[in-house]
């Protein structure tokens, strides 16, 4: 568990100005020493996070999604910017309700909803805002993207990998170069239950952490789910298609079984290296499960 961090002076004074004083900080920041965030509470009740961005791009990004596009997600549904410091690529945010879906034992029947609810925010994300560019050309340049790393995470997995799991997944990059066009839209970029907040009295989810919104392909807003919370639970994909509102066309099938695969060296090459014991079994478990699968 990291150690916890303390609100920059500075930082508590500036958010003090836009909220009033403040009677409570709590770390609120995910396991990774790149994240920084507070939640801070007022004694007139009102509660937000302050949030110091890693860097200038994540900033930049989740900033104008606050602006732009979140507010597609439906009232509420998200939390809203109350201001931002530039110069500090700070970030003070509403809060909203609910408990991280990571956090929760559910029921089926519960999970359903919420896996429903997840495939609408996500459509409606990915249906946000416009692009200039062309689908196949955003496309394209992420799949090469994409497959240009395999080696180097190949080489950083070194010995946790057999050769036999080394060709299986340097041929699904090579498949990967070869998709084409697939729907493109305004991506999560790290769409999993640990953003995911639900609120149990009202049976509502909402969204957090912005910072890797970006145009991409949808599909690569699935990739982390097919490793994860979908790998052995079939029903919870069903119900988030069931939201999204439509099912993947052949095209984005063939992406994601790629991507996936990918995914899994990337977690073997990054998992060891920063003591992630999640990161590295998912990507064991998907490795396992594709070299069982693509046996004749």
């Amino acid at each position: 568990m990291n150690e916890s961090k303390q609100i920059p002076p500075v930082l508590a004074q500036w958010a003090e100005q836009r909220l009033g004083p403040v009677m409570t900080v709590h770390d609120a920041a995910h396991n990774r020493p790149s994240s920084r965030v507070w939640e801070l509470a007022t004694h007139q009740g009102v509660h937000a996070y302050l949030k110091i961005s890693p860097d200038e791009q994540a900033f930049t990004r989740e900033a104008l999604a606050y602006r732009s596009v979140v507010p597609a997600l439906g009232h509420g549904r998200a939390p809203q910017l109350l201001d931002c410091r530039a110069e500090d690529l700070v970030l003070l945010l509403s809060a909203v309700p609910g408990t991280p879906v990571k956090a929760l034992r559910m029921t089926t029947t519960e999970e359903g909803v919420l896996y429903e609810q997840a495939g609408l925010l996500t459509a409606r994300l990915h249906e946000a805002g416009a692009t200039g560019e062309s689908t196949q050309e955003v496309a394209e340049a992420a799949f090469l993207a994409a497959a240009d790393k395999v080696e180097m995470h190949l080489a950083q997995a070194g010995s946790l990998m057999s050769s036999a799991e080394q060709k299986l997944v340097r041929g699904y990059a090579q498949r990967l170069r070869q998709v084409g066009s697939v729907p493109v839209g305004l991506v999560h970029g790290d769409n999993r239950p640990r953003n995911w907040l639900w609120s149990r009295p009202d049976q509502r989810l909402f969204l957090i952490d912005f910072e890797l919104t970006r145009m991409a392909p949808a599909v690569q807003d699935f990739v982390i789910l097919a490793t994860t919370v979908w790998a052995e639970r079939p029903d919870r994909m069903d119900a988030f298609f069931q939201g999204y509102g439509r099912q993947l066309a052949e095209g984005e099938r063939i992406a994601l079984r790629c991507l996936t695969a990918l995914d899994a060296a990337a977690s073997l090459a990054w998992g060891p290296s920063h003591s992630d014991a999640f990161v590295t079994s998912s990507g064991r478990r998907t490795l396992e499960r594709f070299m069982h699968e693509d046996q004749p």
